[in-house]
């Protein structure tokens, strides 16, 4: 989407001069020529940065007065003052006064759109900044090699572009978030913010607040923009929006259907153009069944559905996002790397994760710091917790009760590979493909070695 300049000057000539200046390049413009209007305008909508004249003859406020309620309302929108009658003086106070530039009439074409933008693209870097600082630990991106992942990706790739709204469900910790970060990275409106409401964080009763905002007073006074209005020409995020209540579901189907609404205690109707994303941890269709989430709102959400496997569903990712982990967990503490051993990342494998990849990073980065030894010694099986560990027993060693030394080589042996085979088909799952090719046999030999050694599986994923 393109970015909306409001323009604020008093004569007519010069609001279309700056407007077919601005159109020419692409961009939206509104247009006011006095307080009351830009301020009104400015309310109404929040544009993507403001062009203001110093001097407004017959307005209630001067430019610098209008700088003052808009950089109190919305410091982040950049403004740009213009004058016919520029002195270092006057530049200097709408500098001081919060305003990104000032330029002097007459101005040149080519000058105009230079500082347009450079106040557009420092807007941006603000704002992603502001959004790395909020996100710092997290990844932008779902790593990984699985079929599973790869088609998630290539999901993404065909979705983002289209302006569609996406429902991203899959289990607590599997990046549901970075899914939708990365929808909007590569959609049509990268360069617009993207705001995230966490639904399941929110109290009840302040819902509405924060999704539609307060009107406030006459003058401003107390007013606070919702979500929905400071994602205008970018992306709104409802996480986990099964635990949206009721009644405001009501609200936002509304919202999504006009892309209109109403601020709490305002009568006047707000425009704005938002894509929504959401994502769950729940089936809605159950939830719809059990009267807990409206049938109507599901299936605006759920234009596209996406869902995000959860860790066990791809373990042969595993090995390869712990590493990252450790390599990231190592760089922020300024900690020497340590590797993994190969009993390490069986178990990890093995393991159910309920916390999904979110439970693996914060495991990766607590093995960091905590694990004793010197930092050059790989991180072993038996120093990760148990509640990791206990799931397979077999891989680290024999069972105890077999003394292995008094066996023959030809039982020893198929003892052996009965542990191991039986260990690498848990690591991967039951999935006897996978399970082949990393134990690099042809996958009807594993058939036939399984067989003979009493060794079976659940072939849930077989292929």
């Amino acid at each position: 989407m393109g970015h909306e300049i409001l323009i604020v000057d008093d004569e007519p000539d010069i609001r279309l001069l700056i407007e077919g200046i601005l159109a020419d390049e692409g961009y939206e413009t509104r247009l006011a020529g006095d307080s009351d209007s830009a301020i009104a305008a400015f309310r109404e909508r929040r544009p993507s940065l403001v062009v203001l004249d110093v001097w407004l003859q017959g307005s209630r406020l001067d430019g610098l007065g209008i700088l003052n309620v808009l950089h109190k309302e919305e410091p982040s929108v950049p403004v740009i003052m213009i004058s016919g009658h520029g002195t270092i003086e006057t530049a200097v106070a709408a500098l001081q006064h919060g305003a990104y530039d000032f330029i002097e009439k007459p101005f040149q074409a080519d000058r105009l759109l230079v500082v347009v933008r450079r106040a557009l693209e420092a807007s941006r870097l603000a704002r992603e900044n502001a959004e790395l600082r909020l996100r710092a630990g997290s990844g932008t991106v779902l790593e990984g090699r699985s079929a599973a992942i790869v088609a998630v990706r290539n999901q993404i790739d065909r979705v983002a572009p289209t302006g569609s709204r996406v429902l991203i469900s899959g289990a607590a910790g599997t990046g549901k978030e970075i899914a939708a970060r990365m929808i909007h990275a590569s959609s049509r409106r990268a360069e617009g913010p993207f705001i995230a409401l966490n639904c399941a964080t929110l109290a009840p009763g302040r819902f509405e607040e924060e999704l539609f905002g307060i009107e406030g007073g006459e003058n401003g006074t107390g007013r606070r923009t919702g979500v929905l209005e400071r994602a205008h020409g970018g992306t709104l995020l409802l996480d986990e929006v099964s635990d949206m209540p009721l009644e405001t579901q009501g609200k936002i189907v509304r919202a999504l259907q006009d892309q209109t609404f109403e601020r709490l205690g305002g009568a006047r109707r707000v425009k704005v153009d938002v894509r929504v994303l959401a994502t769950t941890n729940r089936d809605l269709q159950s939830e719809i069944a059990l009267g807990r989430f409206r049938e109507d709102l599901y299936y605006r959400l759920a234009v596209v559905p996406l869902r995000i496997p959860s860790l066990r569903e791809r373990r042969e990712d595993i090995p390869e996002l712990a590493r990252m982990f450790l390599d990231r967990a190592a760089e922020n503490a300024g900690l020497p790397m340590r590797e993994l051993s190969g009993d390490a990342i069986a178990a990890l494998q093995s393991y159910e994760w309920p916390g999904n990849v979110r439970e693996l990073r914060n495991l990766m980065e607590r093995l960091l710091i905590m694990m004793p030894g010197n930092s050059g010694d790989p991180i072993r099986a038996d120093m990760l917790p148990s509640t990791v560990g206990e799931g397979a027993p077999a891989l680290l060693k024999f069972d105890s009760d077999e003394d292995v030394m008094s066996l023959p080589l030809r039982e020893a042996r198929d003892l052996f590979e009965t542990q191991y085979l039986q260990a690498q088909l848990l690591r991967f799952g039951g999935n006897i493909s996978r399970t082949a090719g990393f134990v690099g046999m042809e996958r009807s030999a594993l058939h036939r070695k399984l067989k003979q050694l009493g060794v079976t599986s659940e072939d849930r994923n077989a292929g």
